[in-house]
């Protein structure tokens, strides 16, 4: 029976990452995931994930984000890909409402530039945004997007360059505790090693039994709308990554026009599952319809636009929406980490940083008391 340092269930944004960081630090590590190593499955497909610093959720997550773009221009010079786009972005709405207060917040308790402009000065910049009066916004001069699909292939890549193994459609399907390590068993067989990570996203429960964590499936959709080809008023550099609140306590959020169109979608407003199997995958036409009443009130060509697309991703949602990780309260040998509820991608790299010091012993950059697993424990 093979014995590694490190075994990792789940190689998506958070896995992949993860098993680079460790196989960096010459750990023998093992990576196990249910799925092929392109699939459409889970939290991390679809082109693009927004990356921003002024992060109206809550300052603490400033220098994170801060640790993660340094991670991603690292990761980016390592493989010789390209991975990340700077272009700035606007974060929309009422001037007292949640996602302009809490960018200032984050703004001013960090002595980072945010520059506030009304709905003119906005048209006069983006012409594509026409903004209502009861409206202003906030530019986030770092904000930018990355390639998803390219950022895990490249944590992949790396981590097999640097000694790690890793299997594919091969899922751990249990785990019991070997003396101070762990035994993982997978259809293959068993394996052990010292130390166990759960990166298992919307699967995570799954290997939970026994410790009943308040983490909710819920199924998100994204469209691609398709505005006149001749209109260059939506490509990059004429329009920068966005987020609105379109209903007081709710956010959407889009991109410029990509390779597959210009992406959108309403955030948090999707059916809960009782597991991800069971996720409805296909998309019904009228459900476009939400998404293009709150386009209306800012973007009214992207409102209006055909869909080009769309897909279905997993958010793995805490009550609170912060992250959960932390060791498993009867198993110290095992680190459980859920970085979700839909805004944990853009963390991804800096989220593997993390991890790899909790599990080798070093000393983290980060206070991670805020997302310890006991607030979660029903």
């Amino acid at each position: 029976m093979k014995h590694y340092d490190v075994i990792v269930a789940g190689l998506g944004a958070m896995g992949s990452a993860s098993a680079y960081h460790l196989a960096a630090r010459g750990r023998r590590v093992l990576g196990l995931e249910r799925f092929a190593p392109r699939h459409a499955q889970a939290s991390w497909h679809g082109d693009s994930r927004i990356i921003r610093e002024l992060y109206f959720e809550h300052p603490l997550y400033v220098p994170l984000v801060q640790r993660a773009y340094a991670l991603w221009a690292e990761l980016e010079r390592e493989s010789g890909e390209r991975l990340m786009t700077i272009g700035g972005g606007l974060m929309i709405g009422p001037r007292e409402g949640m996602l302009i207060a809490g960018t200032l917040r984050s703004a001013a308790e960090h002595g980072l530039p945010a520059e506030l402009l009304a709905p003119a000065e906005v048209h006069a910049r983006f012409p594509a945004f026409q903004l209502g009066d009861d409206l202003v916004a906030v530019l986030d001069p770092r904000a930018g997007f990355l390639r998803p699909e390219a950022c895990v292939d490249a944590h992949r890549s790396l981590a097999v360059r640097y000694g790690a193994e890793l299997r594919y459609e091969e899922p751990a399907l249990a785990w019991e505790p070997d003396g101070a390590g762990v035994r993982v068993r997978t259809a293959r067989g068993a394996c052990t090693a010292d130390r166990l990570l759960l990166t298992a996203g919307a699967w995570t429960r799954d290997l939970l039994p026994g410790l009943d964590l308040a983490l909710e499936v819920e199924r998100q959709v994204v469209f691609w709308l398709d505005p006149p080809a001749g209109d260059g008023r939506y490509e990059p550099g004429r329009c920068p990554i966005y987020a609105w609140e379109h209903t007081s306590g709710y956010i959407g959020y889009g991109f410029p026009r990509l390779a597959r169109g210009v992406k959108a979608a309403l955030m948090h407003q999707g059916e809960a599952a009782a597991h991800p199997d069971g996720v409805r995958r296909t998309v019904d036409e009228a459900e476009v319809e939400p998404l293009r009443a709150a386009l209306g009130t800012m973007l009214p060509g992207v409102a209006a636009a055909p869909v080009a697309g769309h897909a279905v991703c997993l958010f793995t949602n805490t009550p609170d929406t912060d992250f959960a990780v932390g060791f498993h309260p009867a198993h110290p040998q095992v680190l459980i980490s859920s970085p979700c509820s839909g805004h944990g991608f853009k963390f991804a790299s800096a989220i593997g940083e993390l991890h790899a010091d909790l599990l080798t012993g070093a000393t983290p950059r980060f206070d991670l008391s805020p997302f310890r697993l006991d607030r979660l424990m029903r």
